[in-house]
């Protein structure tokens, strides 16, 4: 595969982004399908694991967001923002959720919360009891996405389009991060996603597959986004199980999947709202075409996919191969990577002693012409980055 072809907005950035998640969605398990009340959703346990990345030295953490189980996402990150000292919160909007206006008001008092340390994941799913097809729920994103640059950016919002009509001022939803607003992180891989994501999006997440798919995926998009005179940056999310040995990574692998009932994870797969989207049918895809132990390549595990939606492999190994498989994809050019493990907390635990001292850690910086995130901040309320 020819990785030459791959064009990243950060390519001179000193160090990588290395990223956790807070399990708000109520799918925490020591056994993946035993529902343990010890581990379901709640303030006290995905705070708790949110404020120890925090202090582990993780630069961001994904808020998620789901209607059938866990917490609403913006009152989350609202809440445990003021505890928070460096790390970012990359908080997920599902598009269409919230009048545009009233989202845009939401996200720049969190951000103003936060010292302009909000990012933002943008999510196309269906709406609970709404079904749009994929290319009408990505016009509405589009809208929103539009909209909300609008709010940030403009003394006024003009907005004449399929969802929304708008003529409002603006000042009431001006961001502390007033140089473009916070980085729109995005995940999506039918045409229409990839081409919303190319025109407005800072960063393309992907989900976990065997390097020369996602080496398409990033050509894809990097071809896409040159239509629009743009960059974008890549992110990987995955499931983490690293041990001191391969043996140790690959025997816990195969006891967190041991009291998993078929029929029990078909119905956490299938209760997610993007549970028939086109990315998660690429997960069940990397299933089949791995060996009988679930590797579709080495160090990739795929069982995990048989007990949630969404991301749907872990790596497993040892720290040097954990790290030369992260180094091999940021040579590919992937600049941010969103880690999780079960339980959540213990794993974000091990992640930090075994292998987060092996990097160089960073924000994602803004797009050309703003300030990077790690740059000094201004009082709160000035709106602007020294």
């Amino acid at each position: 595969m020819d990785y030459s072809k791959i064009r990243v907005r950060s390519k001179d950035i000193d160090g990588v982004e290395i990223s956790w998640f807070a399990p708000i969605c109520n799918g925490d398990f020591e056994y993946m399908g035993q529902m343990d009340d010890q581990l379901k959703s709640s303030w006290e346990n995905a705070s708790e694991i949110l404020l120890t990345a925090d202090k582990l030295g993780y630069r961001n953490i994904l808020c998620p967001s789901s209607y059938q189980v866990g917490q609403d996402t913006l009152t989350f990150a609202s809440a445990v923002a003021p505890q928070t000292e460096k790390i970012n919160l990359l908080t997920a909007i599902r598009c269409g959720e919230l009048h545009p206006p009233m989202l845009a008001r939401s996200l720049a008092t969190l951000d103003h919360i936060l010292k302009g340390r909000l990012t933002i994941n943008i999510i196309s799913s269906n709406l609970p009891g709404v079904e749009l097809d994929s290319p009408a729920r990505y016009r509405r994103s589009r809208e929103v996405i539009e909209i909300l640059k609008q709010a940030w950016t403009k003394d006024e919002i003009n907005f004449n389009g399929e969802f929304y009509q708008l003529n409002l001022p603006s000042d009431p939803v001006k961001p502390y991060q007033q140089n473009g607003g916070p980085l729109l992180y995005f995940g999506g891989y039918s045409p229409d996603g990839v081409d919303l994501c190319a025109e407005h999006c800072d960063v393309y997440l992907m989900w976990p597959e065997t390097e020369e798919k996602l080496a398409e995926h990033m050509i894809r998009m990097t071809e896409k986004a040159k239509t629009y005179g743009r960059t974008v940056d890549f992110g990987l999310r995955v499931h983490m199980i690293v041990r001191e040995t391969e043996e140790e990574a690959r025997a816990y692998a195969d006891q967190l999947m041991s009291k998993l009932d078929i029929e029990t994870g078909k119905e956490i797969r299938e209760r997610a709202l993007d549970a028939k989207s086109f990315g998660v049918s690429k997960q069940a895809e990397m299933r089949k075409i791995a060996d009988d132990d679930g590797y579709a390549e080495p160090n990739l595990w795929t069982k995990i996919g048989m007990a949630r939606s969404g991301c749907g492999a872990a790596l497993v190994g040892n720290p040097d191969q954990i790290e030369a498989k992260l180094r091999k994809y940021m040579d590919m050019g992937i600049r941010s990577f969103i880690f999780s493990g079960y339980p959540h907390l213990n794993e974000c635990k091990e992640f930090a002693r075994l292998i987060l001292p092996r990097f160089k850690t960073t924000s994602l910086p803004l797009e050309q012409g703003r300030i990077p995130t790690n740059a000094p901040l201004s009082p709160l309320g000035a709106g602007k980055r020294k």
